[in-house]
Order: structure tokens, then sequence, then C-alpha cells
């Protein structure tokens, strides 16, 4: 996406070479180059022009972002290292004795009897007791996704691999099943461009899940990833692996493939960030698919073929939402699977890093993305993995997952951690229905759930190339703390008033564009709620199906000192494992949100489509709050669907002034103004309402 000011007018637009061979690309500033080994130059242009409308071009031709159920928006804790099934009921019941909301628990290749996929090891994972734990969790509303690895062991014991023999679902090399290496050993890659491939797999995703009743399924090492390079063969004489060192060593006998100008083009491409063959640690760039296909044209979208053909088969087993969660992807990914940034570190340079990498996939059609919380490898340090869950407890897909040889770093494993996670997690389950609105706008428009500050301030240069901060949606603001030690942060404010999600009180105004350092103690992260908007929240809770059928708040904001104005805000609900996200099916409801206040009257109002579904479940408005209205007082004469209120006693209404920082920089101002919560409320969500009331002002 290209975003350029001239003369004070902003406008976006974008440029997609679709295109799956190898490529280097080098931007100049002023010139773009392209320089492309392979297939043709298929260009298409969205005009923009607001980054906005960019993405809803983009993803309208290249398949809008897939609908997410909404426990994936709950919180995820992973670990390759569970080396029984104990140690996952053990996590599960610790995340509950700390108070940390949880709603998914994964595994690794763990669970897997000697890393083959679609197995489960009958000592570590019984099958019985497994199925006893996931009775007793999907009972209390929580999910379990395991891992998956596209590459198939070579075993002639081993069923999958003889159905897939049989069905002649592998890449091939000279008419024979290209062999790698990867965890299990020897194994052949499936072909998904090959019909027969995306049946076999499919009849092998349905086999396991009659083993085990997943509610998900994690694709991993699919660029594909294999330990080995070129063209090898089974060694003679031992073992491989022998189990001795680590898993990811080559030992087949390998001889680089240089015959053909596929496995050695004339132009050397910067593969992996180093000048190594086009088929280094991956599939021979000479090897074929289906129809005579070559792994030098396919090799991008292989990833991509194998999230298009888990898609298929989840859909078609459980007719449930799918949730893949894919580590390679290829434009139009993001329409199958969500994705995760693969195996970050532990550093703070990577949790830098994290939030540009989630803003780039949400602009690319991915906006169900997220880091490795606390990183992958190496072990972090207890005040990183503060950070990291204060600022992955707002990533879209939020996930904490570890290395094998990493120490323990579930949430709970640290007392100051766990208090950041309480912190932060809280509010992100009180801010689910937000969120899973974010995820139908996604899904019908290809908003991106977490956006750069530029798609809602386009003129404002300064928010351009800001990577520290991000919003979700068009009004929430996340300022998290990134550097090692720091117990404050520097925050760009563009014009308008800003309110603390944590304490609504107090209020940051800003005339122009101007960065403000407030502060960051350990456990603290700046969360601020824009103007003009209104908010869905609820009373949240440690698992999302808990918190999702508590009373609604709605958070309602006004320019500070308001007199006169107006907020707009939406909430989306549905049956969430249903295949489609779509109103009218009778299982989902759509409301808009309004309000205004005009010399001294407050109003807000709703108006529903497809009611049912709401009414069914019971869902009820108890509260609604106000920010920024105008001088100190109270309410008089409030009035609920144009009628008055009899019986005052019912509905509680309390003020409080706004406050400010200590330290305001140039460009801030105070005034005074006052928060009104109505609290005591009925209202149903599925049902037309308004309320009204004028304020007692003294200014």
């Amino acid at each position: 996406m290209d975003l350029r000011n001239v003369n004070g007018e902003a406008s976006a637009h974008a440029v997609l070479l679709l295109n799956s061979n190898g490529m280097d690309v080098f931007y100049r500033g002023s010139s773009l180059t392209y320089k492309v080994i392979g297939g043709v130059f298929d260009f298409s242009f969205f005009s923009g022009p607001t980054p906005l409308s960019v993405v809803d071009q983009y993803t309208a031709f290249i398949g809008r972002p897939a609908a997410m159920p909404y426990w994936a928006f709950g919180f995820h804790q992973c670990r390759w290292g569970y080396h029984n099934l104990s140690v996952v009921e053990d996590v599960v019941e610790s995340y509950k004795k700390a108070k940390i909301p949880l709603d998914v628990i994964w595994n690794d290749d763990d669970h897997m009897d000697g890393h083959k996929d679609f197995t489960l090891n009958p000592t570590n994972y019984s099958r019985p007791k497994l199925l006893a734990f996931l009775e007793k969790i999907h009972a209390r509303g929580m999910k379990y996704i395991v891992i998956i690895d596209p590459g198939i062991s070579v075993n002639k014991s081993y069923g999958v691999y003889q159905r897939g023999l049989a069905n002649d679902v592998f890449i091939k090399y000279e008419g024979k099943p290209y062999l790698a290496q990867v965890w299990p050993g020897a194994l052949n890659f499936p072909d998904y461009l090959n019909p027969k491939t995306v049946e076999w797999w499919s009849d092998e995703i349905r086999r396991f899940h009659e083993l085990v009743p997943v509610d998900g399924l994690w694709i991993d090492m699919n660029e594909a990833s294999n330990f080995c390079t070129g063209l090898c063969t089974l060694p003679e004489g031992r073992i491989c692996p022998n189990g001795t060192g680590p898993g990811w060593i080559c030992c087949l006998d390998c001889k680089n493939v240089t015959a053909t100008k596929w496995d050695d083009p004339p132009y050397k491409i910067n593969a992996s960030g180093i000048q190594a063959p086009v088929g280094y640690k991956t599939i021979a760039t000479s090897a074929y698919h289906y129809n005579g296909v070559l792994e030098y044209d396919a090799h991008s979208i292989y990833g991509f073929s194998q999230s298009v053909a888990t898609h298929k088969a989840l859909q078609g087993l459980q007719g449930k939402r799918p949730f893949i969660l894919s580590r390679s992807t290829f434009v139009g990914s993001g329409h199958y699977a969500a994705h995760w940034t693969g195996d970050n570190k532990g550093t703070w340079k990577d949790l830098k890093y994290s939030i540009s990498t989630m803003l780039n996939f949400g602009i690319f059609g991915v906006p169900m993305v997220g880091s490795d919380i606390c990183g992958f490898y190496p072990a972090p340090t207890e005040e990183l993995c503060n950070r990291w869950i204060e600022l992955g407890a707002f990533y879209p897909f939020s996930r904490d997952h570890a290395n094998y040889y990493s120490p323990r770093q579930e949430l709970y494993q640290w007392k100051s951690v766990a208090i950041s996670a309480r912190n932060a997690l809280g509010m992100r389950y009180k801010l689910l229905p937000y969120l899973y609105t974010l995820n139908y706008e996604a899904h019908t428009t290809g908003a991106p759930i977490a956006r750069p500050l530029f798609f809602t301030f386009m003129n404002e240069t300064r928010c351009y190339g800001l990577s520290t901060q991000f919003l979700l949606g068009s009004s929430l603001m996340v300022s998290p703390v990134l550097t090692k030690g720091k117990s404050e942060v520097k925050v760009l404010f563009p014009p308008g008033s800003w309110y603390n999600i944590f304490d609504m009180t107090q209020v940051i105004v800003s005339k122009e564009s101007h960065f403000l350092t407030l502060d960051a103690p350990l456990h603290v992260i700046n969360v601020h709620l824009y103007q003009n908007a209104i908010i869905p929240m609820q009373k949240g809770g440690l698992i999302s199906k808990e918190a999702r059928m508590t009373p609604f708040t709605l958070i309602v904001t006004f320019p500070l000192g308001s007199t006169s104005g107006e907020a707009k805000g939406n909430l989306f609900l549905d049956e969430d494992e249903l295949p489609e996200m779509e109103l009218g099916n009778g299982y989902s409801t759509y409301v808009d949100f309004s309000a205004t206040v005009s010399k001294g009257t407050v109003k807000v109002w709703s108006d529903v489509q497809e009611n049912k579904f709401a009414l069914d479940k019971g869902w009820i408005i108890e509260k609604v709050t106000v920010l920024g209205l105008k001088g100190i007082g109270g309410a008089l004469e409030i009035k609920i669907d144009e009628n008055p209120v009899d019986d005052i006693s019912k509905v509680k209404f309390i003020t409080a002034g706004h406050k400010y920082p200590d330290k305001l920089e140039e460009g801030s101002d105070k005034m005074k103004s006052v928060m009104v919560d109505v609290k005591g409320l009925e209202l149903p969500v599925g049902k037309k309402f308004s309320i009204s009331w004028k304020m007692g002002i003294k200014a």
C-alpha cells in the first residue's frame, strides 16, 4: 500500500503482483523493483483513495478474511514440550487457580506417536484419558487444538502413509515420491494441488477427529520446511534420525540437484536471507506436482493450498466454523486461516517487531494474527514477559507459545506476570464483543482488526511511519512499553479527545498531533478510546463462553466539554460456530448505536436488524457510560423510549469529573467536564431503544 500526502491531501492506493515464483523486491524510496524468476506479470491496482477502501477493494479481489468463532478471540496457551496429558491438565488448572483467562489449550507434537500426523502417543496421551479431559474442558466451554505438519512419515505400518501411497497423493521427483526429512524422519509431502490429495486429506482429518474431537488445527512447517536439501535417499545400515541429537539435523543421504535451470536458475534470489540454492531446506524446485506443475512455480502456494484443503475438510466434517492457524501464507490465505508470525525470539527487538508484522498482515487480508507471547525462544526475562502480555492481550490472535528447550513461561509462572495478565487479559475479555464485531467487519469489508493509526488519521503525517502504537478498529489505541527498564512511554495523540479505557475519568485532549510521555509502571499498558465512538463491552470472565452471557455496557465518547456532538458504534452477535457469518439466517443480530448531545440533552439509541437471535439469548444493556460532557452536574428528566421514568430510584446516575495527566505538553488542553454512568438499566439488546436525559449543568 502506498499512502502519500500532497499539499495536505492524503490518498492511498495499492499494487498486487500475483506471482508464486521466487523473487527479489527492492524499494529505493522513489522506486519499486521486482526481479521475478518465473511466471507472469499479473498486476492489479487498487485505487483507494483511503486505506480502508484499499483493503476493501483488495480483499474483494483475493477473498474476504475468514470468519472466526467467538472463542478464538479468547486467550490461547501452547508449548512444545507438554510431555504428557497430566502436564496439560495441570496447565489448565493452574490458569484457573491464578484467575487468568484461558479459552484454548494447545498441543505441539507431544501428543503424537513418533511425531507422526493423526496419531496419539499411547502412553503419554492415551485416548481414554484424553477423551475424559476433553469432555471436562468442553463442558466448561474451553477448546483444544493440535498441530499437524504436512510431511507424512515413510513407514510401512503407518496407515496414513499407506493410504496416501494408494491414492498417489505425494509430490514426485523422477516418477517417485520426493523424499525429505522433518521431525518424524524420512517423509513425503502431500501434493495439495491434486484433487485426490484433498479428498485423502479430508478423510485423514475425519479419521483423526473420530479418534480425538479437536476444535481446530494448527498447520505448521508448511513452507514446506525440510531438514535436508536436494535429492535424498534412505541411508543404509543406520537409523535416521537416531534420537541422540537435535531432530533438525539432516541424516538422509543427499546430493545437491543442479542439473536443470529450475534448480539452478541464472538469477539467484535472496532466499532465506542468504545466497543459497533456490531449493535450500525445502522441496527440490525440479520436483513436480499434479499435472506436471513444477515446485519451482508452485513453492510459494504450498502452505496456501494446505490451508484451502484443511478448511474444506473441517467445514465438511463438523458443519462448524473452522479454525485453522497456518505458518505459511500467500495472497488470499486470510480467507481460510489465521496466522502467527513464526518462531519469534523472546527479545525486546522482537517484541517491537511484532507490531509492524501484525499491522502488515492486517493490510494483507489476514487480520487474525499475532506473535508468540513472551517469545518462542530463548527464555524471556520476567520484565519482558510482563510487557509482552500487556501488548499481546491486544493482538487479534493472542497466544503464549514456547520452545521445547526453553523454561516454562505460562503466565502464572511469575507473580508479577500474573498480575499483568489479569489486568490486560481482563480488559480483553471485557472487549470481546467489540473484537468480535471487528471480526465481522473484517469478514464483510476486509477492514483489519488491528490497524496503523493512519487508517483513521490519514491526513496526520506523523502517523505514517509509526509502528510502536496501533488501533483496534477505528477508535481504540494501544500504546505499549517496548523498551527494557522503562516505566513510561512516549505516545502520539492525534487531534481530539482520548479516554483511558482502564480509568475513564482520565482524558487527554490534543489540539494537533503531538507526543506525550505517560506513566507506565510494570503492570500498566496505556489504552485510550477516541471521541465520537460507542463501544459495547461486557463484564468479562475467565472463559469467553461465560463472559459472553454477562450484561452489556455501552461506552459513549464525545469530544471533551461537549454541548453538542454525536457518536456511533455497532455490535454483531451470532451463533458463532455456524459456518457462515452473515445476517438473515435467523442466528444473528446486528445493532447500530447512536448518541447525540445538544443544548444539555443527551440521547442514546439503537437500531436493530434481525432481532430474534439477541432476544432469544436474553442479552441486556445494564449500563450506559457517557464521557466528555461539559460542566459538572447531574441528570434531569430521564426518558426511556420517550417515556418519562417515574421511579427514578431504579435508574442510578453517577457523575465524576475528568482528570488529566500531571504533565501536559504543549497542544493539550484542560476544561471542566464530566463522565456520567447510567446504571440499573434493563434494555434488551435485540430491541430498539432510546434513553435520554437533560444535564443539570454547572459550568
